[in-house]
């Protein structure tokens, strides 16, 4: 995307203006619109073939879809993989998650699609742009609180604040650009996400990979170094790096599938079934995926060496 220079302004960017004929003073969604966010410009797309279905792009980078009126369609297949995740982890306990955390909003598209899922859940969204929480608000067909609740802060502080044992699921979906911004993916943050999980709870993460899995090796080993149990869902050419893409890691106290089980069928079967299909690895192969990769760690301060 091309810098602009420091006070001019693209001719269809625009404040958030409101409707002007709409009497509640609904602000309008409009396709290839400009809005100023706090960290730079959200575009919203029409998606052709369907009446009301939009995507959101942040500075150029797509970042969340929604339909209108059709919260459970998720078009992002690594969405639809966390989604797969989700529901492996309600059948495996037995019971309908209540409490789940979103760190990263944009769209809030799965904070929509948990809240149509499993209707008793409290879903809380970890925004930091003030700006874009409130567009989000205002344009993406997100329920009211208590059933999603957009709540504005820096992940890191926000999941440091947490209560312990005060979430079921959370969900890791942070990006600056193409990249997970670090604070956000080492062992001491990590640690911190599973002291506020209750057990049985799970951690779903969404690892943007790059070609040659260095970065995606090293979360692995990061997360093995906390949780008990850590798998992964990603579409096998990525795995092969081949080229970057998503990687879903799962991680919790609870024992994932293991390979060839009946559960692990059933979580590959849903995977393979969504927009890219995708493949389930089992806690097996992830320890051998990340063998020898070094874990995350937060940088040492002068503190640190005394």
């Amino acid at each position: 995307m091309a810098h602009r220079k420091p006070g001019t302004r693209r001719r269809n960017t625009v404040e958030l203006t409101r409707d002007e004929d709409a009497s509640d003073d609904v602000l309008v969604r409009e396709n290839g619109r400009e809005y100023p966010i706090d960290s730079g410009i959200a575009t919203f797309e029409k998606v052709a073939g369907y009446a009301d279905s939009w995507n959101l792009l942040i500075n150029g980078q797509y970042s969340s879809h929604i339909t209108v009126g059709e919260p459970t369609r998720l078009s992002f297949p690594y969405m639809q993989w966390i989604a797969a995740g989700v529901a492996w982890f309600e059948r495996e306990t037995g019971t309908e998650p209540r409490r789940i955390t979103h760190l990263g909003g944009a769209g809030c598209s799965l904070a929509r699609y948990m809240a149509a899922t499993y209707p008793s859940s409290r879903n809380t969204v970890v925004e930091i742009d003030s700006a874009l929480a409130d567009l989000a608000r205002d344009l993406c067909d997100i329920p009211r609180a208590p059933h999603v609740k957009i709540r504005v802060g820096d992940a890191r502080n926000v999941t440091e604040s947490f209560r312990p044992a005060s979430r079921d699921i959370v969900i890791r979906d942070v990006f600056s650009s193409s990249t997970t911004p670090v604070p956000l993916t080492t062992v001491e943050f990590t640690e911190a996400v599973q002291s506020s999980l209750a057990q049985p709870g799970l951690y779903a993460v969404n690892c943007g990979a790059q070609a040659g899995l260095d970065t995606a090796k090293r979360e692995a080993a990061t997360l093995r170094e906390t949780f008990a149990h850590v798998a992964l869902i990603a579409d096998s050419t990525v795995l092969k790096s081949k080229r970057g893409g998503n990687i879903v890691f799962l991680a919790s106290s609870v024992q994932l599938p293991q390979r060839d089980s009946s559960a692990a069928t059933a979580l590959s079967s849903d995977v393979m079934r969504g927009r890219v299909p995708a493949v389930y690895k089992d806690p097996a192969w992830v320890a051998q995926f990340s063998a020898g990769a070094a874990v995350i760690c937060d940088p040492r301060t002068p503190q640190d060496a005394d």
